[in-house]
């Protein structure tokens, strides 16, 4: 019997008096965060994800004399979770959230087509808001631990995918369902999902040429001291510092600017335009994605409070860094709440 199949509650019998509240409450509290994690990856936004964890539990409350006791709680709320999702993106204009716009080249030097407003940008998620280990643990079939399926390069990836090949992906290689779990939860044959599964597998394929995300079940000590290197070379402006912490290939994008770049040489170019509008930073070691991650405040010439600027996502590899992503103005600052960070 896999986790989605567990009873919730043994001594109730069909029935018997439906869930009250309290006991309603104690249930799905013990979901919440999994279910916002859920959410999350199908719509690479945290306010919508934060939005659709409320709209799953209220539907659940409302329906729940349908459910009758003989499957779980989880399964029962993923499966709200799951279709609640679906829907809501259908009603967007588009059905995925970007890390930088397709096939548009790198850049070189200044940036100057500004902020992309009609981009819907995937946003960054708090590591103090992921479910803890008993809570999300995946089920025998995954083929994702926790931690690779956070990483903010895999949600970009799995945001390529078409709504339903999504959640089966979801629902399948992270949370380890099996495919008639999967076809019970989205409809359909269990040969349909597993073709589901398989078309949403090459194209992330693509994405990964060795196969999956860079593997981190957890945290390397090594991690600490290069965090520590970043955040000692933004406060003391030293542009050096920082480019040696890149690898050669690096890739550096500043959502919601269109422009990205590659390159410790480009990246360099483009850093030394910017750093002088300003007369210092502060910063804030944070998690994001399951990854380093830094609150940067800034100081203008002509104001002397740090106020909020960017929010940075390492993705850290061997030989040193290799992606950095930078929410910058005016989406950055509007992040530092979910991150528990003061505006000033």
């Amino acid at each position: 019997m896999t986790d989605a199949q567990a009873p919730l509650n043994p001594v109730r019998q069909p029935g018997q008096p439906i869930l009250d509240r309290l006991a309603f409450e104690q249930f799905t509290a013990a979901h919440r965060r999994e279910l916002k994690l859920h959410c999350y990856r199908m719509m690479g936004s945290l306010h919508e994800a934060d939005d659709l964890v409320q709209d799953t539990l209220l539907r659940a409350w409302r329906a729940r004399s349908e459910f009758d006791g003989r499957g779980s709680v989880r399964g029962w709320l993923y499966t709200i979770a799951t279709n609640s999702c679906l829907n809501a993106l259908k009603a967007r204009s588009r059905a995925n959230r970007i890390l930088q716009q397709p096939e548009r080249p790198a850049s070189h030097g200044m940036a100057t087509g500004g902020p992309a407003a009609e981009v819907t940008w995937l946003e960054p998620y708090p590591d103090a808001e992921l479910p803890g280990r008993a809570d999300g643990e995946p089920g025998p079939e995954a083929r994702y631990e926790t931690r690779e399926a956070v990483q903010l390069a895999f949600v970009a990836a799995i945001q390529d995918l078409p709504p339903r090949q999504r959640a089966a992906l979801l629902l399948s290689d992270v949370l380890g369902w099996s495919a008639v779990e999967t076809a019970g939860l989205l409809g359909g044959s269990t040969v349909s999902i597993n073709s589901a599964l398989q078309r949403a597998r090459i194209t992330l394929a693509a994405r990964y040429p060795q196969g999956r995300p860079i593997h981190r079940s957890k945290p390397n000590p090594d991690e600490g001291l290069l965090l520590e290197r970043y955040m000692r070379a933004w406060e003391a402006a030293n542009l050096d510092s920082l480019i040696e912490l890149l690898r050669e290939d690096a890739t550096y994008r500043m959502p919601p600017w269109q422009e990205w770049y590659r390159g410790r040489a480009a990246i360099r170019s483009f850093l030394e335009t910017i750093w002088g509008n300003f007369s210092g930073f502060r910063t804030i070691a944070i998690g994001a994605n399951a990854q380093p991650a830094v609150g940067v405040y800034s100081r203008s010439q002509n104001d002397p409070a740090w106020r909020a600027h960017s929010l940075h996502v390492i993705e850290p590899a061997e030989g040193g860094i290799a992606a950095l992503t930078i929410y910058v103005p005016p989406l950055g600052p509007s992040l530092f709440a979910a991150f528990g960070l003061p505006p000033t």
